[in-house]
């Protein structure tokens, strides 16, 4: 895999990482996913005057990748209302790797390469830690099978549409069809939310956390844009695996930033996926 492709994705996870994190401290996290989407999409629209449309070709895929997209946009809303986010987050975005490969070899053609598959297997070990820690914290607590099953959906999702939108990169600009898939998202929830809300609240909500709302949305945005660059230039399989190092980040913040109990098992899980992402970086 080349530098460039390394590069974007590196950096994608910290953007990542980050808005993540801004939203796991948002009031109402359903709200500030649809305004920082909407937002983060409005503020790069005006580019596609100069860029253009997406290719004719990946409309379909597109618009499927939008369905995917709200989903994962409600789920991650529920999951981070409900649960702590150093255990939603790094199981969620370190199971997806598998599901992506396995997706990426079916439908995209790919070939795995010994490294690759040794690589995912490790990913795969480090999730087990991840997503049992909680039967090894505070004295063996229940584990939290609630919390686990919205981060094994949330990677249903993004493995979903991660391989819808590699193949589509492929055949088209990633600048305009990432847009054009963020904005459209709000757009069509946008009758649930107001129904839901009433504009008064949803009003209220872009008032106090504006800013707040503004960084979650450019954030998002770009992450998901220097993504789609690598998956452009790179197999969409190892590349979705890559990406996801922000385990170790969101790990890391969620015991540095929120206050939650990292734990020595979720702290190993995220380190030897990472092992396992930079196998594949280097052997896949």
């Amino acid at each position: 895999m080349s530098f460039t492709a390394l590069a974007l994705l590196f950096a994608s996870a910290v953007l990542h990482t980050t808005w993540n994190l801004l939203l796991k401290q948002a009031g109402d996290k359903y709200i500030a996913t649809w305004w920082g989407v909407l937002i983060g999409s409005t503020l790069f629209l005006p580019f596609l005057f100069f860029t253009g449309l997406p290719a004719e070709q990946t409309w379909g895929l597109l618009l499927i990748s939008v369905l995917v997209e709200t989903a994962y946009y409600i789920t991650l809303s529920r999951a981070y209302s409900d649960e702590d986010f150093s255990l939603v987050y790094p199981l969620a975005r370190g199971a997806a790797p598998a599901l992506i490969a396995l997706w990426s070899v079916l439908f995209l053609g790919e070939k795995l390469t010994s490294g690759g598959i040794f690589g995912l297997i490790i990913i795969i070990s480090g999730l087990l830690l991840v997503g049992g820690s909680s039967l090894f914290q505070r004295g063996g607590q229940k584990f939290r099978r609630r919390g686990v099953s919205f981060a094994l959906l949330l990677a249903v999702l993004i493995s979903i549409y991660s391989t819808i939108d590699g193949a589509a990169v492929k055949l088209t600009p990633a600048f305009s069809y990432a847009v054009l898939v963020f904005f459209l998202s709000p757009v069509l929830t946008a009758p649930l939310m107001f129904r839901r809300y009433g504009w008064p609240i949803l009003k209220r909500e872009l008032l106090v956390e504006r800013w707040r709302l503004i960084a979650i949305g450019v954030l998002t945005v770009g992450a998901y844009l220097l993504a789609l660059g690598a998956y452009a230039i790179a197999p969409v399989s190892y590349s979705g695996a890559i990406r996801e190092v922000s385990v170790v980040l969101g790990a890391f913040a969620g015991w540095r930033f929120l206050g939650e109990q990292l734990g020595g098992w979720r702290l190993a899980g995220a380190v030897i996926i990472f092992a396992g992402i930079i196998i594949i970086a280097l052997w896949g």
